[in-house]
């Protein structure tokens, strides 16, 4: 068993230019990032690498078509990928400094040998997904309306570089749905099976930092954010390396088909399957791991850990109000299609839940969530 894995080199920086001028980004580099993030940050910084912006190729989540369209328009000659951005770009540059590349359904089927050929430096923008620190890259397979992961050693970047100076400008609505995630990160993390006591350190320092965060919102509003975004980013980068080998479980299993079929947005979809799934531990095993965190969350919150989902729940509607499945335009009729998604696709997740769900405890928990 792994007891802790670090396998990027973390860097951080407060501005761009400290970054560009330390790791002397060239005409070797190409950067892959988005018009938005690129313009105000890095344009006057008088830089000679190539550059690509991932919104001119599909907006939303990460595709295979996406993939498959910004593969064809790199120049294969370059060195380093620097992906600048949210989960989008960050799994999209994962997948580009292998060898091969496309098909991209046949690398996710595992007909493509996965092989690294190029260095990878990853820069996120927002608080929430950790990829800088993973080894995973999550598509939606457009063909097959559903999301894949695809995890290898060679996806991990060579350098994670946190710069503070990025987010910023980051709309609320944005921060809200990654911070979220990160939070489902740490707290997932902390239950695998396969995590262990140095893995839970990050997982449990993430959860502190983000809900003390969300504490200070809910006390003075929305700006309370801007002067935390750096305990933000870091609880995040934590929480990526908390599940770095530990994993994800059944909330990212079980949001997928909804992020896939109605495209919402990830930390959003995880948020509503959140406290769904974490009420269907309980009713399996409630102690443990579980008893543990659930009595931490409760300290932080100020409540008894018998009603810590409850209070969570109304701490974290502050931040990102709970929609049920039928509010995203979910049918009932869709549940067992959902259900039998979850089981049959994405085991690499469900492996790690604190307790194994079957067909009928997935399908129960969206039944409920409906």
């Amino acid at each position: 068993m792994i007891e802790l894995q670090l396998k990027p080199t973390i860097y951080s920086y407060d501005t761009c230019r400290e970054f560009v001028e330390d790791l002397q980004v060239g005409a070797d580099d190409l950067i892959i990032t988005n018009q938005y993030i690129f313009d105000p940050n890095f344009k006057d910084l008088g830089l000679t690498c190539h550059v690509l912006f991932q919104e001119k190729y599909g907006m939303g989540e990460p595709s295979d078509e996406m993939a498959e369209a910004i593969y064809k328009d790199m120049p294969k000659d370059v060195k380093r990928i620097i992906g600048i951005g949210g989960g989008t770009v960050m799994d999209l540059c994962k997948l580009f400094v292998l060898k091969q590349v496309s098909p991209v359904l046949d690398l996710f089927d595992g007909k493509i040998p996965v092989e690294k050929e190029k260095e990878l430096i990853l820069i996120p923008t927002t608080c929430g997904t950790g990829s800088e620190v993973t080894n995973v890259s999550v598509m939606a397979l457009v063909s097959r309306n559903t999301k894949k992961g695809l995890a290898d050693n060679a996806l991990y970047a060579d350098k994670a570089v946190l710069i503070s100076q990025l987010l910023k400008t980051l709309p609320f609505k944005v921060f809200a749905t990654s911070s979220i995630d990160a939070l489902v990160h740490a707290v997932e993390s902390a239950l695998s099976p396969d995590s262990s006591a140095s893995f839970r350190v990050f997982s449990y320092n993430a959860i502190e930092l983000i809900l003390k965060g969300y504490l200070q919102i809910r006390d003075h509003g929305p700006e309370a954010r801007i002067p935390l975004m750096k305990d933000f980013l870091l609880a995040s980068n934590w929480a990526g390396i908390a599940f770095s080998v530990p994993g994800c479980a059944a909330v990212h299993a079980m949001s997928y088909p909804l992020g896939a079929k109605y495209h919402v947005p990830h930390g959003e979809s995880n948020y509503a399957m959140f406290t769904g799934v974490m009420n269907c531990y309980m009713s399996i095993k409630s102690d443990g791991e579980i008893a543990k965190l659930n009595r931490f969350i409760a300290d932080i919150l100020g409540c008894e850990p018998e009603n810590v989902y409850a209070e969570l729940e109304k701490l974290l509607n502050v931040i990102l109000p709970k929609k049920a499945l039928h509010e995203y335009g979910v049918k009932e009729e869709e549940l067992p299609e959902f259900a039998k998604s979850v089981i049959e696709n994405q085991q690499r997740l469900m492996k790690h839940s604190f307790v194994p769900l079957d067909y009928d405890k997935v399908y129960g928990i969206y039944k409920k969530l409906y």
